[in-house]
């Protein structure tokens, strides 16, 4: 199969789906790969990488118009998907909660594959984009914040005096709160965290941070919290109230708040509100990573950094970009993994559809003009 990598085009995307690495194995799986000049500038992978992996080196008009295949970070903007062949498979994260995109796949006869559709199992671990650029993002949310932050992160003891160590407060632990949570322990804050799901407590506690417990009253409300695919869901009022008034506490006495907290198609929660943006220190940071689904906080801004009641908000909604030489290394890993799925290199990469696999059928927007997943 001809494979194609082309350049992103979307505002601040450094991120490209392949690496010198993934070319050589997709080479030595059988297919051919066509890389677009100057696609891994972003990333810090320059052409001759590229070309000594074995990669032919193209211009943007050949690869939408020669491969077979086709992948991505985001999602191809409309000029892009207008280049893209009837039949030609894209794989990437593709917005499949944006109906209209889907349709606009659907109509121009692409075969499209959403990575961010993968389903959570053991046997997809090696193909999970979303948790591999997760646990780069949770990462970076703290450098972020330790860069804003106007105060040393450790307790350090000098001949001038003793600084306090920064207090951090994570809100949703999935994978990117984890990540933050072993990020900022290493850089010697102190850390307490929360999340709906009971289970994480024991992990949040094994990375020597302290565990928000907000107490279940119901069956209900323990049903729930064990979430669902490995996503958190939607807590009964009753026990948002409740746990809005313990965070509250912590969030009072934060230097550094980072929230994650995102449920699948649905609007992000709010867990920081404006009087509790109000009550915090003068100089503390709030990092919102769920500010692409509305934010955790009220206050954030899409793509800005923004200082409001004396507190700084940081709705970056890229971080892995901001770490693009191994979120792509990984990012190209992930999708390798999920071609080899697609196209059995002992077959010598010819493409099967198997749609009675879960990975497959679960990741499957459209085919032949038809909307698969709605």
């Amino acid at each position: 199969m001809r494979i194609g990598i082309p350049t992103e085009t979307h505002a601040g995307e450094t991120r490209v789906a392949a690496t010198p690495e993934t070319v050589k194995k997709m080479l030595a799986a059988g297919h051919a790969v066509m890389v677009q000049q100057g696609a891994g500038a972003g990333a810090s992978i320059p052409d001759a990488d590229y070309q000594a992996a074995g990669a032919t080196l193209v211009s943007a008009a050949e690869v939408y118009a020669q491969a077979e295949i086709m992948l991505k970070v985001k999602a191809p903007t409309e000029d892009e998907l207008a280049k893209l062949a009837a039949k030609t498979v894209l794989i990437g994260l593709l917005s499949p909660s944006q109906a209209d995109l889907v349709a606009a796949y659907a109509k121009q006869g692409i075969t499209a594959f959403a990575m961010e559709k993968l389903p959570r199992t053991s046997r997809a671990q090696a193909m999970d984009v979303l948790s591999s650029q997760a646990n780069i993002a949770g990462y970076k949310a703290v450098l972020v914040a330790a860069n804003l932050y106007k105060r040393f992160m450790p307790m350090l003891m000098t001949a001038a005096g003793t600084v306090k160590a920064a207090r951090v407060v994570i809100l949703g632990v999935g994978v990117a709160g984890l990540q933050a949570i072993a990020t900022a322990k290493r850089m010697g804050a102190i850390i307490e965290a929360s999340d709906v799901r009971p289970a994480v407590k024991e992990q949040v506690e094994s990375l020597g941070a302290k565990f928000i417990d907000v107490p279940y009253e119901t069956d209900e409300e323990r049903e729930i919290a064990q979430g669902v695919g490995g996503y958190a869901r939607s807590m009964p009022a009753s026990w948002m109230e409740r746990q809005k008034g313990e965070v509250a506490k912590r969030v009072a006495q934060a230097d550094i708040v980072i929230t994650t907290a995102l449920i699948p198609g649905k609007t992000a929660p709010v867990l920081v509100t404006e009087d509790m943006v109000k009550s915090m220190k003068p100089g503390s940071v709030i990092v919102d990573m769920a500010v692409e689904a509305g934010g955790n906080c009220p206050l954030s801004e899409l793509g800005k950094t923004v200082v409001k009641h004396g507190i700084t908000l940081v709705g970056e909604d890229n971080l892995p970009a901001l770490v693009a030489a191994d979120a792509s290394a990984l990012y190209a890993r992930n999708l390798f993994n999920f071609l080899n799925l697609l196209c059995d290199p002992k077959n010598g990469g010819k493409m099967n559809i198997n749609r009675t696999d879960d990975i497959i059928a679960g990741s499957l927007l459209c085919i032949d003009g038809e909307v698969v997943i709605k």
